[in-house]
C-alpha cells in the first residue's frame, strides 16, 4: 500500500457569493498563501470566486507525544 503524503492538508473553500463550500487538499510548503478558486457553485448556478477558510477542520493536527 502507497504511503500517505504528509505535505498536502485538507483546506476548506467558501463561495464568495452564496457561502456554498467545497474540500480540497493544497500543498502548504509550495503554496503558503491562501488559495483563491474559481468553481462552479451549484446554489447561485454560475462560476463564483472561492476562497481559502482560517476554519480548523481537525484533520491537519498533529497530536503531541507523550514524553
Amino acid at each position: 500500500m502507497a504511503k500517505k503524503n504528509t505535505k498536502r492538508k485538507l483546506i476548506g473553500l467558501v463561495s464568495e457569493l452564496t457561502g456554498h463550500r467545497i474540500y480540497t487538499t493544497k500543498n502548504t510548503q509550495n503554496n503558503p498563501e491562501p488559495l483563491r478558486k474559481r468553481a462552479y457553485d451549484p446554489i447561485a448556478r454560475v462560476h463564483a470566486w472561492y476562497k481559502e477558510t482560517k476554519k480548523n477542520l481537525g484533520r491537519n493536527e498533529v497530536k503531541a507525544r507523550k514524553s
